[in-house]
Order: C-alpha cells, then sequence, then structure tokens
C-alpha cells in the first residue's frame, strides 16, 4: 500500500447509507447557529467554538453529541455538522476553519503515511501514535471511544452458533471447509487493507467463485444478504459499528490477530481552544468513554433502521446520562426500549 494519504480509502470508512426503512434523515439543521452566552465581548472565551462532522449518520451524531456537550458546559458554540467528507473536515480543521469535531484514530495512519505500521493495529497504540501525530499540528485528541469500526465480517447467526464461529480463525476454518458465502464490495475484496488482509493473517484464501460481489459499499445490503441468506449467502462485509448489527441475527468475528487497522472515534480539537476552555476535555473524555460498541451500535440503530435524526438520537442519550455525563447504568438508557425490532424480513 502506498504510504501517501489516501482520502477515499479514509472517506469509504463511513460512506452512509440510506435508512434502511427510507425515512429521511435530517442532517446539519444546525448550521451556522450560534449560542448567545451574555459574555462580554472582549473576553477570548467569548468566541463561538466552531465543530464540524463528516456527512454520514454516525458522524452527524458524534458531532451532535459534542456540540450539546459543550453548550451544557456554557460554551458558545458554532455548529457546521455534515460538512463534507474526510478530506473537507479535516482541511478546514488544519487550516483553522473549525475548532474540531469526531475523527477516527485509523485515519491518522492515512495523515501521516504510515498505514503499513502495525502500531496502528492496536487501540492503544493507534490512539498514542495518532494523539502524538498530531500534536505537532495543534492539534489534541481527546480519549477515544472504545467502539472500533473498522472493516470486519458478520456471519449468518444460524451457521455461527451451529459451527461455533466467533474469531476470523473460526472464519477460516469454515472457509476450508467451503461453508461460507460472502457478499462484499469490490473494493472489500480487492483493498490490500480489508480482505486480503484478513487472509495474510490468518493463512486461508477467500475463492472468488464463492464471493457475491457487489457494486458501492453498502453495508446495509451485504448485512441483509448475510443474515436472510439472499442469494446462497451467509457472510456480509461490515464496519463494526454500523446499526444494522443489532437488528439482526447475525455474528461480528472478531479480529484477535489484529489484520485491520482500528478505528475508534474521539474528538479532535485544536489545542488552542482547548487552553481557552479547559472544561471542555473532562466532559467530552466522559461521554466518549460510555459509547463503548454495544452503545454506539444501538444509538446507530436508531438513525438507520428506526430514521430518526441524528440530533434526535443524541439529545435522547444525553438527557438518559447523569449530570456528570457519566455513562448510563441500563443498555436501554438512551430512552428507547432495549430490545430491537427486526427488520421487515429478518430473522427475530
Amino acid at each position: 500500500m502506498s504510504s501517501a494519504p489516501t482520502w477515499d480509502a479514509m472517506q469509504r470508512r463511513r460512506s452512509a447509507p440510506a435508512p434502511l426503512n427510507r425515512r429521511s434523515v435530517i442532517g446539519g439543521a444546525l448550521a451556522g447557529l450560534t449560542v448567545a452566552t451574555g459574555v462580554r465581548a472582549d473576553d477570548p472565551t467569548a468566541k463561538p467554538v466552531v465543530v464540524a462532522s463528516k456527512v454520514d449518520g454516525e458522524g452527524a451524531l458524534l458531532g451532535h453529541l459534542i456540540v450539546m456537550t459543550l453548550r451544557r458546559l456554557g460554551v458558545p458554540v458554532t455548529a457546521r455538522l455534515q460538512l463534507g467528507p474526510t478530506r473537507i473536515v479535516r482541511t478546514a480543521l488544519t487550516a483553522g476553519e473549525i475548532d474540531g469535531y469526531p475523527e477516527y484514530t485509523g485515519n491518522a495512519a492515512f495523515f501521516s503515511g504510515t498505514e503499513a505500521d502495525p502500531v496502528w493495529r492496536r487501540a492503544d497504540t493507534a490512539y498514542a501514535a495518532a494523539k502524538a501525530f498530531d500534536a505537532r499540528n495543534g492539534l489534541t485528541w481527546l480519549k477515544a471511544a472504545p467502539a472500533n469500526n473498522t472493516w470486519q465480517i458478520a456471519v449468518q447467526g444460524s451457521l455461527a452458533r451451529a459451527e461455533r464461529l466467533a474469531t476470523m480463525a473460526d472464519f477460516a476454518g469454515a472457509v476450508r471447509r467451503g461453508l461460507i458465502e460472502l457478499a462484499a464490495s469490490a473494493e472489500f475484496v480487492e483493498s490490500p487493507a480489508a480482505l486480503p488482509s484478513f487472509e495474510q493473517a490468518y493463512d486461508f484464501t477467500m475463492p472468488r467463485e464463492r464471493i457475491v460481489m457487489l457494486p458501492g459499499g453498502d453495508t446495509a445490503v451485504t448485512l441483509r444478504a448475510a443474515a436472510q441468506g439472499i442469494s446462497g449467502v451467509n457472510a456480509g462485509m461490515v464496519y463494526g459499528t454500523d446499526g444494522a448489527i443489532a437488528a439482526l441475527d447475525v455474528v461480528v468475528m472478531s479480529d484477535p490477530a489484529g489484520a485491520q487497522i482500528v478505528y475508534e472515534p474521539a474528538p479532535l480539537f485544536r489545542a488552542a481552544v482547548l487552553a481557552r476552555h479547559p472544561q471542555i476535555a473532562p466532559a467530552l473524555d466522559r461521554l466518549f468513554a460510555g459509547l463503548d460498541l454495544p452503545t454506539l451500535r444501538r444509538l446507530n440503530a436508531r438513525i438507520a433502521v428506526d430514521g430518526d435524526t441524528p440530533e434526535a438520537v443524541a439529545r435522547r442519550y444525553l438527557a438518559s446520562l447523569p449530570q456528570d455525563g457519566a455513562a448510563p447504568d441500563t443498555p436501554a438508557s438512551d430512552g428507547a426500549a432495549p430490545d430491537r425490532p427486526a427488520m421487515e424480513g429478518s430473522s427475530p
């Protein structure tokens, strides 16, 4: 893989599928909105903090969470949510046009041109490397959410239970036994960072005649195909925090060998802004510490499956938290019922 930054590779990480029930998602409703706080005009803390996000549902969700948290702290905010893809938002941050946005630790591998370095394949070392790289750019990575949004493979629940499939090593064994029919995009199959990386790490070869190649990278389609056995498919590519995972009978294979780069979301801010508002870092650290994998999948499902807006989902989730911003105690504390409604035609 080239050591040059690959903007398209980074943006495919969060290309946003349409909601599965076809209800529209309202995005960017708060763009350009500034909160007046009554502070003195010559007070350096009076300047609004400009918070942006990428265009996808999860990016908008995390952006709204950041904006709402800052407003709770009394920090003046201008929201520029769903500003654009990675290239646009990152460029705006480094140019000082925005002050912060939610980013994925693994994308720092591409920013730094070091994506082949194994440091990016463990959560702790990936975070440390991202933090060290951007410190020289005057940027600070706050605490990352413990939710890896990397490329993964999900297997139909009945097959995974029958064959005791839980890890990519188990998946490799099932491939060798001729049990797997995989739905995936051309990029997933062909990119050295995706399926070939899994094949190398777990010593298997996925026969190309057992792959149903789909145009685009819509994981909602590959997940549904795997869960429902469409065209004989029983496995599909996914992203780790996909909301549809919570609604379908699939088992996501873990990656103990670290074949994939770790992509944990974290607030990325200009260091000068954090120095001007020292209350921001501890509040966002507490917030993101509570966004573990089940929680983020559940919140994403409200958007991708139920058709809720990212703003509404963020508002309900924050309302469910204790006043100190700590993580909620119950898995359904985002204000919705704990069990996910099955998608039309899916397994219960």
